[in-house]
């Protein structure tokens, strides 16, 4: 019987390298460019911060015209598969488009429509900010003020536009004749 005899080496090898493949496996579970429906719906807490009045605004863009953005300047966009009175953003969703809450009534701002305000309750009991029917979500990938890009992505059932302030999606980048310059500065120039 020969007695076990400990390494001098350290760790094998083979363990290492299997370590480091687990390691790159994981990392690229999070890096895709754009976000994989989810097929399994969960609560969850949304990921965007509640706030007491949110503001609906609007921001010119050279690409898209006239669109909605919150009070940071952030991108507003719709799912075409919600409905006035229900969000199907849920689970996963939530931590990729973030729902714009409310703790108090929604405030229109700059060229975004009071009249077309609303709320809609999810189902954790959060207040989600709507314009024109269409519950409002910013997109994670949006990194600063005047990015838009989440437009025309399909995925989480349906497809997300950013809207205009008469609250209606807007399909595609604005023609050259319809389209207003920023003015002021603000990131706006995609």
């Amino acid at each position: 019987m020969t007695a076990c005899r400990p390494r001098r080496y350290g760790t094998p090898v083979w363990t290492m390298a299997v370590a480091a493949l687990l390691g790159m496996g994981l990392s690229a579970c999070g890096s895709s460019s754009k976000p994989a429906a989810s097929s399994t719906p969960a609560t969850s807490t949304p990921a965007a911060s509640t706030t007491a009045g949110a503001t609906v605004t609007t921001a010119s863009s050279s690409k898209y015209g006239t669109i909605l953005v919150d009070s940071a300047g952030m991108t507003l966009y719709m799912l075409t598969g919600d409905s006035p009175k229900a969000s199907i953003c849920t689970g996963t969703c939530v931590s990729i488009w973030p729902p714009l809450l409310t703790t108090g009534s929604p405030k229109a701002s700059g060229g975004a429509d009071a009249s077309l305000l609303g709320t809609i309750t999810r189902s954790g009991g959060a207040h989600q900010v709507t314009y024109n029917g269409h519950p409002l979500y910013t997109f994670s990938h949006d990194k600063a003020p005047g990015q838009v890009n989440g437009e025309g992505i399909d995925n989480f059932g349906g497809i997300w536009y950013v809207l205009n302030a008469s609250g209606q999606p807007v399909k595609g980048a604005s023609s050259p004749s319809t389209t207003t310059s920023s003015s002021g500065g603000g990131g706006y120039g995609y």
